[in-house]
């Protein structure tokens, strides 16, 4: 799993700037007993790239995207497979 920092690292290099507060969002689930590692499933897909969106800016957006395809990237996920949509679609595609 890519760490916090990790991330921020990332969105320096391609972005300019660490965003934090996007990072810790997209990963705030990642501690509860209720998903733990499956955390990805609540926000990692379409629907939390738009939910980020409009909480963050339109800046978050690339940011959201970029977080997101390294962490499916450590699941196996590759560029021809499909980008999860929602939870649902998540599950589906079978990530976790």
């Amino acid at each position: 799993m890519s760490k916090f920092e990790d991330h921020c690292r990332e969105s320096i290099a391609i972005f300019g700037k660490p965003y934090e507060e996007v990072h810790l969002w997209l990963d705030e689930f990642h501690t509860s007993e209720k998903y733990k590692m499956r955390h990805r499933r609540v926000r990692h897909h379409e629907a939390g790239i738009k939910d980020a969106v409009r909480l963050f800016g339109e800046a978050a957006g690339p940011v959201a995207r970029q977080h997101i395809i390294s962490d499916l990237k450590q699941e196996g996920w590759t560029e021809q497979d499909p980008f999860p949509r929602d939870e649902a679609h998540y599950v589906r595609i079978g990530l976790f």
